[in-house]
């Protein structure tokens, strides 16, 4: 900014003015406005342009001073600002304070609002929040303060360390995070953000305290935040940035809940992506449960439904609370389809609720509002068909707003313009001083006629008219003939050829009056707006308590929608640790269209003797699907969904893990293997008997015999240590043997396959019993593996199966020279010994037969010692 100053004596005032403020919001793109256009000037100028794919040009072209600037049309300002939010850019507006035709020397200028990533309430995904996370530390424990100004939502919470912080706040979109000073090396790694704030925990001051208080009145209340000085002090810090920054722009903040993650099942980051849960393996929703379950009208919908299934029930009365009312639900078709019909005229109330209260909504935004309320008594009429409770709370719940409708059907045109300053807004009759001015400014025709004749009959003269023209205005124009006879208190205003024009009291009077009523009409329609703002403004709580129970609705008939669809059936909820589910189906891969039916498969898993379950077959076979289906299934049973089987009981699980796919982190220097054994460790760290652990094919990133005795290790760590249900899917044949040996609680289950000869047929059906074999031969044929290697792996194979040793130290080649046979992995003397024990018959070998063999065996491998 030094050399910017080292100008201010050669630049213009308004420049000057814009480095005055541009000194106070080093941090943000400064939105300068200047007549109909918003500038940018020096490094904002620079970054911006190529962010907003707008010209950069200069201010005094070709000398040494020029200045980088770029510019929009001010009408364009919230697509401008959301594309360099987006980015992690804040953007402060700077608008004109003074009408430009008032001000006395430079117009008066001031930054009305700082709009950053995390306080963004334009060009959200409709489904998502928005969230500004603050974080700040009291006596050692860490308090967090999670705050969507878009919905009004707010949620704080408190933990004893990081772990434990970002297990909390898990489920949470956060764009941008302020963090107490005090603390930011312990923040600012742990939780990046494109945009990170520090503000010094200590500076806030009572009186700082008080002025939140008194502008968040309804954020505060609840008991548990009141009594927890961590998470009241992050709840202090967030609302102490958003006042900050907002310039008396405040949000309305409904009633901070406290977060009690012991409430919900805890679906960590690690399982949410290896489930597909919110977004696919390609990177899309689309693929994902969310997407098969996602059925919901209402944007206040989607993103209720998106937190149920990030968060799902552990209370059994509650889950059963829901499954009773999509039961009920999906029994009443007719009803439903007029629900989800009444709902689709339902905008998004929660975040055109937050632009009213912020004072950002234009008239468009209160005809949407008024629009989505009309929509609520006929949904509130439909409700009171249902006798579920939570329905019939929902129904009492939920209000009608005929007063906020009844007003802006009153004051608000049908067609209003996107801008609140240039009129068109107001309807005639709302009122009186409007009407007035509206009289005088389009009723002018009226008036004039009315002068004229009454010119006409007082000067005695026929021809006088009364007109207007955009350079001299109104005018009384008398013909040359008759100019003699013009009364002496007119006065000339304009000769021509054949007349001469004049101008009377009346008409000057009328003429000021005319000429700043359109001005004055925009400034009346612009304060009775506001007004009309306000007063919706002052209904924020009830529109956003109606508007929670709207989102509950249509995520309940949403569920019950794609109950139906799919076949769903209501599962039993417990809390004896059974999960028994019969002809269950992965909800997403039988929606998929393949070229081969989806078949369902049984589980049972319990704290006895059905507690971990290793399951073995091929690849391709359908091991991994099978286990996902599982802990998918009790996903959805405890969010509240029915299921896609015949039947199912599900006994409540608290966590649910999975270690699933080989992936590496080359970033933070971790091998696929490493990254395997990060998640194994978390998973037999934080297990409880009451977790759902889906493993797929621990230990594989290392050497067989190493990733072999990692496997049985950790299953015994599960059995014996933490006794959680699991589903172990793994190509270590070994591990069947758990089962046999000495492990109470193991059973063995493989994926049935098919034999044709060298073809394989996938049944995809689960039986007990461990496999035999993997078939990853048969499975490379099919993937198209030249038919000279497969011949060669089938050697190799048979030679490994029928010694069930290996030799480290032979070499394999993989051609020979012509007319050589290629060596085999073992030496000629097992070979030998190895086939006469496959060809011997112990039934007719007598025992001197039987002695004599092993004495020659020996003196061979006797022989194959000396000579090695």
């Amino acid at each position: 900014m030094s050399n910017k100053q080292e100008q201010t004596d050669n630049i213009t005032p308004a420049m000057r003015q814009y480095l005055q403020i541009k000194e106070r919001y080093p941090d943000s793109i400064l939105f300068f406005r200047m007549g109909d256009f918003y500038e940018m000037f020096f490094e904002d100028a620079l970054t911006a342009a190529p962010i907003l794919e707008i010209a950069l040009t200069t201010r005094n072209k070709n000398k040494e001073d020029a200045v980088p600037l770029c510019g929009f049309p001010y009408h364009a300002v919230e697509s401008y600002i959301a594309k360099l939010v987006e980015k992690g850019f804040k953007v402060a507006l700077c608008d004109q304070i003074e009408d430009p035709k008032q001000a006395k020397g430079i117009v008066k200028r001031e930054v009305v609002r700082v709009i950053t990533p995390g306080l963004a309430t334009d060009s959200l995904t409709a489904g998502d929040n928005n969230f500004l996370l603050a974080l700040s530390s009291v006596s050692h424990s860490l308090g967090y303060a999670l705050i969507d100004v878009s919905t009004g939502e707010a949620f704080v919470g408190a933990a004893p360390d990081i772990p434990a912080l970002k297990e909390d706040i898990g489920d949470f979109n956060w764009q941008e995070t302020v963090i107490a000073a005090e603390y930011a090396n312990l923040y600012d790694k742990e939780f990046p953000c494109l945009c990170i704030n520090h503000y010094p925990q200590s500076a806030i001051t009572k009186e700082d305290i008080a002025a939140i208080r008194q502008a968040f009145p309804q954020a505060f209340g609840e008991e548990r935040i009141e009594e927890n000085k961590e998470g009241l002090m992050a709840l202090l810090l967030g609302l102490f940035y958003i006042l900050k920054t907002q310039k008396g722009h405040v949000p309305h903040i409904s009633r901070a809940h406290w977060r009690e993650t012991k409430s919900f099942l805890i679906i960590d980051d690690t399982a949410k992506t290896n489930l597909e849960i919110f977004i696919s393996s390609a990177g899309n929703k689309q693929g994902s449960l969310l997407s098969i379950i996602d059925r919901t009208i209402t944007p206040m919908g989607a993103r209720k439904l998106k937190w149920w299934l990030a968060s799902p029930l552990k209370n059994i009365l509650s889950i059963a609370a829901r499954h009773d009312a999509v039961g009920e639900i999906k029994n009443a078709h007719q009803t439903r389809v007029q629900l989800r019909n009444a709902l689709k005229g339902i905008g998004d109330i929660e975040r055109l609720t937050g632009r009213i209260t912020m004072a950002i909504a234009n008239a468009r935004d209160i005809l949407a509002l008024k629009n989505s309320l009309t929509a609520l008594p006929t949904l509130k009429k439909l409700l009171m068909i249902f006798s579920q409770s939570s329905l019939s709370q929902i129904q009492e719940r939920l209000e009608t707003f005929e007063d906020v409708v009844a007003l802006v059907e009153r004051a608000i045109t049908d067609s209003p313009p996107l801008t609140i300053r240039e009129g068109g807004i107001i309807k005639r009759g709302y009122d009186t001083q409007l009407d007035e001015m509206f009289d005088i400014a389009h009723d002018g025709k009226k008036w004039i006629a009315a002068l004229e004749e009454k010119e006409r009959r007082r000067t005695g003269i026929p021809s006088l008219k009364v007109g207007f023209n955009n350079v001299f205005g109104y005018y009384i124009e008398i013909t040359k003939a008759h100019s003699a006879q013009a009364p002496s208190e007119y006065i000339r205003k304009q000769t021509l050829v054949n007349a001469e024009r004049y101008i009377n009291e009346e008409l000057k009077g009328y003429e000021e009056t005319v000429l700043g009523a359109e001005e004055k009409i925009r400034e009346r329609e612009y304060q009775l707006f506001c007004a009309i703002r306000s007063e919706i403004s002052a209904q924020a709580g009830r529109l956003r308590a109606s508007a929670a129970v709207i989102a509950e609705m249509d995520c309940l008939a949403s569920l019950a929608e794609v109950a139906e669809r799919n076949s769903y059936t209501r599962p039993r909820i417990d809390d004896e640790g059974i999960i028994e589910i019969k002809d269950g189906r992965h909800p997403v891969v039988e929606r998929m269209h393949l070229n081969e039916a989806f078949v369902p498969n049984d589980t049972f898993l319990d704290w006895e003797d059905n507690r971990l379950l290793i399951i073995t077959g091929p690849n391709m076979a359908g091991k991994s699907t099978y286990i996902r289906q599982v802990a998918l299934l009790v996903i959805m049973a405890q969010m509240g969904s029915f299921l896609p089987a015949s039947s199912a009981r599900i006994g409540i699980v608290d966590r649910v893990f999975t270690r699933i796919g080989a992936a590496d982190n080359l970033a933070r220097g971790q091998s696929t293997f490493m990254v395997e054994m990060v998640e194994v460790a978390n998973i037999l760290h934080n297990a409880t008997p009451k977790s759902l652990i889906v493993l797929d094919e621990v230990g594989r990133g290392t050497s067989t015999f190493d990733g072999m005795s990692i496997a049985w290790a950790v299953a015994e760590y599960l059995l014996d240590k933490i006794g959680a249900r699991a589903l172990f899917a793994t190509h270590y044949h070994q591990l069947t043997e758990l089962a046999l040996v000495h492990h109470k609680g193991v059973k063995n289950y493989n994926i049935a396959v098919k034999e044709y000869g060298e073809r394989i047929i996938f049944l995809r059906k689960i039986l007990e019993g461990g496999a035999s074999r993997s078939y990853g031969i048969q499975v490379a044929r099919l993937a198209g593996i030249p038919n000279t290697v497969i011949g060669r792996a089938k050697e190799l194979l048979l030679n490994l199966e029928e010694n069930e040793i290996i030799i480290l130290d032979v070499t394999c080649r993989s051609s020979s020279p012509k007319g050589e046979i290629q060596m085999g992995l073992f030496e000629r003397e097992d070979r030998q010994i190895m086939e006469e024990i496959k060809n011997l018959d112990p039934e007719t070998m007598t025992p001197i037969d039987a002695l004599n063999t092993i004495h020659r065996w020996h003196a061979l491998l006797l022989e194959k010692t000396r000579t090695h």
